[in-house]
């Protein structure tokens, strides 16, 4: 193992044992039920944005969305933008009357506006699976800064991450997990912003730029082992050492050049590639440099409609996500709760702007990741493309392996909380501290396993997945619920099942490579535009279908939701429940 490797792991291994001490705070006072789930209401609006930041800010954050602007260019750039921007929607439409309804979990949101079983059930089945769904890229976000940074396989890093975060949240629950998520979103942060600092500093002093009409080129002689199989683009000839299967041809291993069109490479090959060559990259990508500077290029012809699809699933999915929602309920009322999402905007925004940043330098130091299509590796592999392997890179590349470790044990924490959450009080029955706990392995045991068999995404496009089904369930029931009385429980089931399986669907469609072309193929990867006014229509539709089923409180429940706490007419949730005994 390199000395890269070594202090990575060794740097890895801090941060959990950092974790696990400040958890141990935690665990000093989490005794009841409500510290497991909400922290007793107690959490102020400056620890909880700095927690909300650092669950948010995932593996799709810290790794996926440099590794999209390194590959896509300015058209990546909506990706932050719609990450940061749901904030803004939430903190208009949801934080503060979310958190005065006094639930715990979105089910439990649900049953108390709508006093229907059937519709809790069904809300409990789209958080878990929300939850797994997300919760996959953070264990393989594992796995792939293990297998990158030391010469141990992927699944060791996901294992590893599976047990540091089921054992956190066992422990501590809710209160626990808030001062480690607080501490991992500043350590994450610096992680990004110091790399990027130093790499922006050799480039303003390098004088190059990316204006030009011409491809990325390598800086040294590049070797670059090919993992996955590629189809790559190439504008000029480009000479190349190939060993392994290219362009169907097996067993190659000399020099050739590759002239002007499409190479496939299969995995297991290697290029070599001399200093100052073209770089070939990946289809579909803008392969010359003033092109990745351009909206919409002219190869991308359906790019807007799935631009819009993307912006609007990422803008209102946000609101829908389970392990955010149930921040908003740890505050201790809902002007709180407004602040903390305040906080939060400006926390998220400062890290997407570095995040940005490193993805553009990416593309001048790491070049060699837009011919493999590993572009997820970029901020993992900018320390020694900048600094080289001594000192100064290893140490430099040990931080941000760190910082890569802390995102994905934060954001897991966050997710397996909010699933243990609903399993705990909708599925094993009582709430009962033990449950939770039990409920937190089998909430960090499924998606393992899955990560295990499951074919890795670029991780920011997996996570724009999980919130497109997010925008497409959950954010119309919540802005329905608080905002108009005249939903009803059968309309908001039919709501949720019609977005949910809209969605669900044509992404399993797509995955499965049964998409197509043009802009069919764009929707069914993007399915937001359709699944989300589709939900809309349907839960205001069947509403109105069936008004003699609004509810005779619906009045009253939404004056609690909008009136401020002095007036003393918010109630806790836990304190409707049958009390059952026992912890």
């Amino acid at each position: 193992m390199t000395t890269t490797g070594i202090l990575a792991i060794a740097a890895m291994g801090l941060i959990a044992v950092l974790s696990a001490v400040i958890g141990a705070i935690g665990v000093r006072v989490a005794r009841s039920t409500s510290d497991f789930l909400v922290a007793s209401r107690t959490v102020g609006p400056v620890a909880n944005a700095g927690a909300i930041s650092g669950e948010y800010l995932s593996a799709a954050s810290f790794l996926g969305v440099a590794g999209l602007i390194l590959r896509d260019g300015v058209d990546a750039l909506w990706y932050p933008v719609g990450y940061a921007a749901g904030y803004l929607a939430l903190v208009l439409f949801v934080a503060a009357p979310l958190r005065r309804s006094g639930a715990y979990t979105v089910p439990d949101f649900a049953e108390a506006r709508l006093r229907s079983p059937v519709l809790r059930k069904v809300c409990t089945a789209f958080v878990v699976l929300i939850g797994w769904l997300y919760l996959l890229p953070q264990l393989q976000g594992a796995g792939l800064t293990v297998a990158t940074v030391t010469a141990l396989p992927s699944w060791s890093g996901e294992a590893a991450a599976a047990v540091v975060v089921v054992a956190t949240v066992v422990l501590g629950g809710m209160r626990s997990i808030t001062f480690v998520q607080a501490f991992q979103y500043w350590f994450k942060f610096a992680a990004l912003a110091l790399p990027a600092v130093i790499a922006l500093v050799f480039f303003l002093g390098g004088g190059t730029t990316f204006d030009r009409p011409a491809p990325p080129s390598f800086r040294d002689p590049t070797t670059v082992d090919v993992r996955t199989d590629v189809l790559l683009q190439v504008r000029t000839p480009i000479p190349v050492t190939a060993t392994g299967t290219v362009d169907g041809v097996r067993r190659v291993d000399a020099p050739l050049v590759w002239e002007p069109g499409t190479h496939t490479v299969t995995a297991g090959a290697t290029l070599e590639f001399a200093a100052g060559s073209p770089v070939p990259v990946v289809a579909g990508a803008p392969v010359q440099n003033d092109s990745w500077l351009t909206p919409f290029p002219e190869d991308r012809p359906d790019g807007l409609l799935g631009t819009y699809s993307l912006i609007l699933a990422t803008f209102l999915g946000t609101m829908g996500l389970p392990h955010v929602l149930v921040r908003f309920y740890t505050n201790p009322d809902g002007r709180a709760a407004r602040r903390t999402a305040v906080f939060v905007l400006a926390l998220i925004g400062a890290f997407y702007i570095t995040a940005s940043l490193v993805g553009a330098l990416s593309r001048l130091y790491t070049p060699q990741l837009l011919v493999s299509g590993d572009t997820d590796a970029a901020v993992l592999l900018l320390p020694t493309a900048v600094l080289g392997s001594g000192w100064a890179g290893a140490l430099l590349g040990a931080l941000v392996a760190a910082g890569a470790w802390a995102a994905f044990l934060s954001t897991s924490s966050g997710l397996v909380v909010s699933i243990a959450g609903v399993l705990s009080t909708d599925v094993l029955g009582s709430g009962r501290v033990r449950d939770f706990r039990l409920a937190a392995v089998i909430a960090g045991a499924v998606p393992l396993v899955l990560s295990l068999f499951v074919t890795r995404l670029d991780f920011s496009e997996a996570v724009a997945l999980v919130f497109a089904v997010a925008a497409s369930t959950f954010c119309p029931l919540l802005l329905l619920g608080i905002w108009w009385r005249g939903l009803t429980d059968r309309g908001a089931i039919a709501g949720v099942l019609v977005g949910g399986i809209l969605s669900a669907g044509a992404v399993g469609v797509s995955l499965a490579g049964f998409g197509g072309s043009g802009w069919t193929g764009v929707l069914l990867y993007r399915p937001a535009l359709v699944s989300v006014p589709a939900a809309f229509l349907v839960m205001i539709g069947v509403s109105r279908w069936t008004a003699g089923r609004r509810p005779a409180d619906a009045d009253q429940v939404l004056l609690r939701l909008h009136a401020p706490e002095r007036l003393g007419l918010s109630r806790d949730r836990l304190e409707d429940r049958p009390r059952r005994g026992g912890s």
